[in-house]
């Protein structure tokens, strides 16, 4: 237990930096087109997707049940912030190299105001790493993609 706190701790001290919940720049980026399921791509979920993918918090709001069949990384976004503009691009080379062996989703926080109330995201880009046995972790801010390695190799698929 211990030991996975601490690695967290250092993921989110790796972190560059974040973007508070309330500001915006009117500075749109254009949303990649949706993948289907996996496919070496990140897939965007609406809020009715996630609570059938990832955790369904309405059925289950006292237990955490991961609803997939591979780990997961979440990223928690807005399309005004530029430390998420900093990660998309990662986390899509990580979608194609980890294909087949864990899933990467992402939620506009602007769309799915709801979704992100429930988690209780405040700072973006928010990373909720979710491995296949256990409790997720979050982790807040832009990561560089060895660390997101790392978290997927020795958390997500305990390699």
């Amino acid at each position: 237990m211990n030991k996975t706190i601490l690695f967290f701790l250092a993921l989110v001290l790796a972190a560059t930096t974040a973007c508070g919940r309330g500001s915006s720049n009117n500075n749109p980026v254009k949303e990649e087109t949706m993948a289907t399921e996996g496919n070496g791509k990140v897939i965007h979920l609406t809020k009715a997707e996630f609570l059938a993918k990832v955790y369904n918090f309405e059925k289950n709001p006292e237990e955490w049940k991961y609803e997939g069949d591979k780990p997961a990384i979440v990223d928690f976004y807005a399309d005004w912030c530029g430390p998420c503009k900093m990660v998309a691009p990662i986390l899509d080379e990580l979608a194609k190299e980890y294909d087949g062996q864990i899933v990467i989703y992402k939620v506009d926080t602007e769309k799915e105001q709801e979704l992100a109330g429930a988690f209780g995201i405040r700072s973006i880009p928010s990373i909720l790493f979710i491995p296949m046995e256990g409790k997720p972790e979050m982790a807040q801010g832009a990561m560089p993609k060895a660390s997101f390695k790392k978290a997927i190799d020795e958390f997500l698929l305990k390699k």
